[in-house]
């Protein structure tokens, strides 16, 4: 995996103080980096990956040898379109750089300097620090994980994970695999596993399909969503996958691996109806429900936020991407989850609207093309809005865990011991369970249980949410090596305060941004 930058970039790329860094390669990413150079910026584009194409569009390593890596995505056409441009740009490509903070600068020409550590998965723990007059956030989403017993036994993996494996390493979780969870995510993973050759027995989604027809306007507003939904359908048909809604998987059984998983039908708000179990019998459970923007890195910089229809938080942007915080734009999975297509749509709205900033050029958003791409921004946000609303999770979901379901697998804590922090200690957030429980505290940082410790924190009774967006200083675990070898003379400057942001100060320095 590359851990330098682009051939073309010329001299020390990081003694360059570009017009726009783009942090994340992915759909938005691509889309933002090569519009704003094709219009005279100068743009580094940093992601973790040694290949560009975010978590859509990974693709597997020349060694692993794919023939047609493509048959694997939707849309590859328009990747390869993206990938063509960015080689015929003068966009420099930093390819395994993890981002893990930005900071403000006082200097009057860099405005932002965003700090990484380069080297696969950062094991290089070389800091570089490359510096920006504007920075677009295109960093993504991470997979949403609701607990149940026997999560954590060999063969559970997300359902997102799933699909990274099998584009990525031609790899399949199981032979025989159980998809569940909730979101149209589980439509393309099944899609795929079983055109891969994997048994997919059924289908588990916990929601109901008929919210949809409630919102006959959204739907037909995006025709190619429900393309994409009929192509997926069609495979399940093809390959005998049975789609069981309002049902799902409430434990996991197995020794050593998974052996089967039980299934339950649900009520509408999620809780197990009793007597209803049945036992499937597989090697593998691929489950996620729904997926969580990644915001971090901007909400560290006092970004706003707006919660979105299934109580995720998402970047609160204007029409033209642009944050809370002036030179600061997002685009993608960090304004709302909405897919692909939306994702370079807002990207492209970015590049166009940082250009014009740079340049000096009044009225961006009475471009032709501008005009374009915001009609089918609000079409497919629209779409986007009502997908998550169908696909919330219910207030009931808590009724799968038993006490000893572990909640949070790194620090091992159980649904019982968070259930004492909220009875007989009075926790009442998620941050307050964590100090007192240390879920949250391990090497995924939250990602894993923060939306499942929220909701118990609140109380069973209340519909489920990731933790509200807290301001940390670093957006990912580093060494301390790496904070030691940073230039102390270099400039910078507190960034602004945040209406409402919670205090994060901790007296114990733990370096980390979930503490």
């Amino acid at each position: 995996m590359p851990n330098s930058p682009s051939d073309r970039a010329a001299g020390d790329p990081y003694a360059t103080v570009y017009d726009l860094a783009v942090i994340g390669a992915g759909c938005a990413g691509l889309a933002g980096a090569v519009t704003a150079s094709e219009r005279g910026l100068s743009v580094a584009l940093l992601d973790t990956a040694g290949r560009i194409g975010g978590q859509f569009y990974r693709h597997p390593a020349p060694a692993v040898g794919a023939v047609r890596p493509e048959a694997l995505h939707h849309d590859w056409s328009a990747f390869a379109g993206l990938r063509r441009r960015l080689q015929a740009s003068d966009v420099v490509h930093l390819a395994g750089h993890h981002v893990w903070t930005v900071e403000r600068q006082d200097g009057a020409d860099a405005r932002w300097a965003a700090h990484a550590v380069t080297g696969a998965d950062g094991d290089g723990e070389h800091p570089v620090r490359v510096k920006a007059r504007h920075v677009l956030f295109a960093t993504g989403a991470y997979e949403r994980q609701l607990p149940f017993p026997g999560w954590t036994l060999p063969g559970v993996v997300g359902a997102a994970g799933a699909q990274a494996m099998l584009k990525a390493g031609l790899v399949l979780p199981g032979r025989r695999v159980v998809v569940a969870g909730s979101g149209p995510l589980l439509l393309a993973v099944a899609a795929s596993l079983a055109t891969a050759g994997a048994r997919v027995p059924a289908v588990i989604e916990a929601a109901g399909y008929l919210g949809y027809a409630r919102r006959p306007a959204v739907l037909a507003a995006d025709p190619l969503k429900l393309a994409e939904a009929v192509a997926h359908g069609a495979a399940l048909l093809r390959h005998g996958v049975r789609l069981r809604t309002r049902s799902a998987v409430t434990q996991v059984h197995g020794t050593d691996r998974v052996e089967a998983v039980t299934v339950s039908r649900v009520d509408r708000d999620w809780r197990p109806v009793q007597g209803t179990g049945r036992r499937i019998a597989c090697d593998a459970l691929a489950v996620g429900h729904g997926l969580l923007p990644q915001t971090e890195l901007a909400t560290s910089l006092g970004c706003a936020t707006r919660r979105t229809h299934d109580g995720t938080h998402a970047l609160a942007l204007d029409a033209l991407q642009r944050t809370s915080v002036p030179g600061l734009w997002a685009a993608g999975e960090t304004g709302g989850i909405g897919g692909a297509q939306l994702a370079r749509v807002e990207g492209e709205i970015a590049g166009i609207a940082v250009a014009a900033q740079v340049r000096g050029e009044p009225g961006p958003a009475r471009e032709g093309r501008m005009r374009e791409l915001r009609r089918r921004r609000e079409r497919m946000r629209a779409f986007a809005g009502a997908m998550a609303a169908v696909h919330a999770p219910g207030k009931g979901w808590a009724d799968w865990l038993d006490d000893a379901t572990e909640v949070c697998r790194c620090e091992e804590v159980p649904a019982g011991a968070v259930r004492e922090a909220v009875d007989a200690y009075g926790a009442r957030d998620a941050r307050t369970v964590k100090l007192l429980t240390r879920a949250g505290m391990g090497w995924c940082q939250g990602r894993m249980c923060g939306a499942a410790v929220a909701c118990l924190a609140a109380g069973e009774g209340t519909p489920s949410a990731p933790p509200s967006p807290e301001r940390r200083p670093l957006a990912g675990p580093v060494p301390l090596g790496v904070l030691g070898a940073l230039d102390p003379s270099e400039p910078s400057a507190t960034p602004p305060e945040q209406a409402e942001q919670p205090d994060t100060d901790r007296p114990d320095g733990a370096v980390g941004p979930h503490d």
